[in-house]
Formats: structure tokens, C-alpha cells, sequence
């Protein structure tokens, strides 16, 4: 019965989040977070929606199977005219006329319609699953784009960072040209360099426009407009913390979380009630069927609606296909077979669960892994160009040699986020892989 109300519920929060989405979104805040992504595309994420929009249809399918175990009443009328040249027998009249007032309730149907209000309420439920399904993809999705702004973010602080330091490179080695102590081509190396590190800032920062229109794609933004991205500031930081997962306990964490195994098992139980819907074909129908009517009386020459007769019926029918050629026969054939497929798609999903959880958990592995190496890198490329630089300025060194530090500090820095970005993105896949959320619309 929980589970019932909670698809009512969202049905009816279904309903309203698509005549607020209809309208045109208010604009995004300047400062914008992951938690404030995640909670937008709850709302307005085109694929929830949809999935909502699911749920409300299975509960609409639901309403109309239960009407089938109900009385069904119905207001009949009939008028009719004829050629006089039918008139064949006394009292008969060109113009004839009935209102009829009729009920009929379903008494047995071999447990068909038992069976399919069964199967229709999994179905309804599996919609329900398949929301949690849809919103942890999402969600997914968000927090990927999300880490993809954060990437292409700070790419940019990384190769502003390295025109500066190369601005620095120029001025030092202009003044100590100046000086005499190196010779013009040193200058044009520094001018050169300084030139070519151009086209990196600039990819990096169309990657980071490309990155925030997916990502307010993915949270389900759809203003008109162009709307400029340098006012938005995105809060956090490409910086990871180390944890690590169990195999076994992932697995089985996996097992019991994931919504697509509920509801692949929610299906079968739908599946294992059509072979009951399927079967009660086999059986006789009994209907009890009654009726008031009102026609025109019979006792006047005319067809006019003054003193009508009027009675009341009421009574049995029986419907029992006998011999229908196999059809019924086929019908349970044809739902066995759904169920054995079910079953079949629930040990393969599971099989394929099992893959996903080992695959994100050796992605995670080997991204930790990358996480250290990049710090440890990071920091040597650090003192190995301030060494550069201090040799080149008493004149140890060439302008080569500095040249090379900085390219492998640029490097190792961009590493290092590479490396950040790979380990949190392998956390979130693991994550939604185990079925770890902190949106759960069903416990």
C-alpha cells in the first residue's frame, strides 16, 4: 500500500513539475555548486521528467484495469425511423424509440482479471524503479559535467600560470640582454615561446563554453539566449580524497541496491501473472447484467413519447469458448516465453552489474594510483624549474634548459588535474555502480 501511495505521489508531482518546467527558467545563480546542479536536474531534467511522466502512464493503465472488477453502467438510447411501406403489423409505427439504463458486473472470468490487476500493479512499480534508474543516470551525468567545467577551469589557471611564467622569462631575458649577457636569440626564444602558448589558453577556454552548455543541457536548462558564461563562478575544486572499496562488499552492496535488478524482478512478477491472465481463457466468463428500460408503448398508433412503458431485467450470461482453435493455447505459450526472457535479461543484468563494478572499481584503483604519481611530479617540476631559473639568472645554464623546465611544469600540473579529474569521475562511476545515492525515491 506505501508503494501505491508513493506512485500517487509522484503521478501528482509529475503533473506539476511539467507545468512549472513549461514555463521559461528563472536565470542561474552567479554562483553555482554541484549540489545546486544535482538538485536543479531533479527537477527539471527532461529524462526525470519523462520518467515521471512514465510512472503516471502506468498508473493511469493501473486505474483502467481495476475498473475491469467494478460495475460498469451505461445510459443506452435507440430512435428510428421507417418507410410506411414496412409497416407490416398492427400498432407498428414508422418511428420507434428506447432509453436504456443497463449494468453488468464481471461474477467469474477463470481469475483473468485478478491476475491482471497483479501484473499491472509490478508494472506500476517497476515504473517506479525505473525512475530511480533514470535519476541516478542523471545524475551521473551531472556530476560528470560538472567535473568537466572544474577540468576545463582550472586548464585555464594552468596555462595562465605558464604565460606568466613566461612573461617573466621574457623581461629577465630582455634585461639581461640589455646587460650583454645573452645574445638576441635568447629574446626571440622567450618572444617565441610566449606566442606559442597562446592556442593552449584558447582551447582550453572554448573546452570550458563547451562544457558549461553540456552541463546545463544535462541539469535540463533551456533559457533562449545566449547566455555568456563569464559571470558564472562554479564553486569547488578538481582535489580528491583517497578512499578505498572492498571488492566483495561492493558487489554485494551492488546486488542489493541497484534498481534495475527490482525492477527487471518486479517485471517478472508481472510476467508470472499474464500466464494467469493467459490461462483464464480457457475458462467460462459469467457475467450478472440487468437494466431498466423506457421505450415507446405499443399500445398507441404513434411513436409519441407520452406514456412510455417502462420494466426493469436483470439476469445471468455465460460466455465459454469451447474450441477457439489454439488461440488461448498461444496466448500462454507466448507469456511463458516472456517470463523465461524476463528471467534470462535479470541473470544477465546482474552478470553485467558484476562487470561494471569490477571494471569502475580497477578504474578507481588505477586512477588513485595516477593521483600520486602526478603529486609527486607536480612537486619536483616545481624545484626543478625554480633551479633553472636561479642557474640561467647567474648564467650556469641556456635559456634551453630553463625552456624545458617550464614546458614539464605546464605538464605535470596538467597531469596532476588529469589525474584528479580521472579519480573523481572512476568515484562517481563507482558509485552509481554499487548503487551508493543520496536520492533514493523509494526507501
Amino acid at each position: 500500500m506505501q508503494m501505491i501511495q508513493r506512485i500517487r505521489l509522484i503521478c501528482i508531482l509529475a503533473s506539476a513539475t511539467i507545468s512549472v518546467a513549461a514555463k521559461l527558467p528563472a536565470p542561474l545563480p552567479e554562483d553555482i555548486s554541484l549540489p545546486f546542479t544535482l538538485d536543479y536536474a531533479l527537477e527539471h531534467s527532461f529524462a526525470i521528467l519523462q520518467a515521471k511522466q512514465r510512472i503516471q502512464e502506468q498508473y493511469g493503465v493501473e486505474l483502467e484495469v481495476a475498473a475491469s472488477v467494478r460495475p460498469a453502467i451505461s445510459l443506452n438510447s435507440r430512435y428510428s425511423e421507417q418507410d410506411e411501406q414496412l409497416v407490416g403489423f398492427e400498432n407498428a409505427s414508422e418511428s420507434d424509440w428506447l432509453v436504456s439504463l443497463q449494468i453488468r458486473q464481471t461474477l467469474f472470468a477463470g481469475g483473468g482479471l485478478g491476475a491482471a490487476i497483479r501484473a499491472q500493479r509490478a508494472l506500476s512499480q517497476a515504473a517506479l524503479y525505473e525512475l530511480q534508474v533514470q535519476v541516478e543516470a542523471t545524475l551521473q551525468e551531472v556530476q560528470t559535467r560538472y567535473y568537466d567545467v572544474l577540468l576545463a577551469r582550472e586548464t585555464i589557471q594552468v596555462e595562465e600560470q605558464n604565460i606568466d611564467l613566461l612573461k617573466q622569462q621574457l623581461a629577465n631575458t630582455e634585461s639581461r640582454f640589455a646587460a650583454g649577457a645573452v645574445s638576441h636569440f635568447d629574446v626571440l626564444q622567450a618572444n617565441v615561446s610566449l606566442a606559442n602558448a597562446q592556442p593552449a589558453i584558447i582551447r582550453a577556454r572554448n573546452r570550458l563554453r563547451v562544457a558549461v552548455a553540456e552541463l546545463k543541457q544535462s541539469i535540463g536548462y533551456a533559457a533562449p539566449g545566449t547566455d555568456q558564461i563569464e559571470h558564472l563562478r562554479f564553486i569547488g575544486a578538481l582535489e580528491v580524497n583517497l578512499q578505498a572499496y572492498d571488492l566483495s562488499e561492493s558487489l554485494a552492496i551492488a546486488r542489493q541496491r541497484r534498481p534495475e535488478l527490482k525492477q527487471l524482478s518486479l517485471i517478472a512478477d508481472a510476467r508470472k501473472a499474464g500466464i494467469d491472465v493467459a490461462r483464464a481463457g480457457f475458462w467460462p466468463r459469467l457475467d450478472l447484467v440487468g437494466s431498466y428500460d423506457l421505450r415507446r408503448s405499443y399500445d398507441s398508433d404513434d411513436a409519441r413519447f407520452e406514456d412510455p412503458e417502462d420494466g426493469w431485467f436483470v439476469g445471468l450470461e455465460s460466455t465459454w469458448p469451447i474450441w477457439d482453435s489454439g488461440s488461448t493455447r498461444g496466448r500462454v505459450v507466448q507469456a511463458r516465453s516472456q517470463l523465461r526472457q524476463n528471467q534470462l535479461t535479470l541473470r544477465e543484468a546482474g552478470l553485467a552489474i558484476e562487470v561494471e563494478v569490477r571494471r569502475a572499481l580497477s578504474e578507481l584503483q588505477g586512477a588513485a594510483e595516477l593521483v600520486l604519481a602526478a603529486r609527486e611530479v607536480s612537486g619536483q617540476a616545481e624545484e626543478a624549474l625554480r633551479l633553472a631559473n636561479e642557474r640561467y639568472t647567474v648564467g650556469n645554464s641556456t635559456f634551453l634548459d630553463t625552456l624545458q623546465a617550464r614546458v614539464a611544469l605546464t605538464e605535470a600540473r596538467n597531469n596532476e588535474l588529469q589525474a584528479n579529474y580521472s579519480y573523481l569521475i572512476s568515484t562517481v562511476n563507482l558509485k552509481r555502480a554499487i548503487g551508493e545515492t543520496e536520492y533514493n525515491l523509494i526507501e
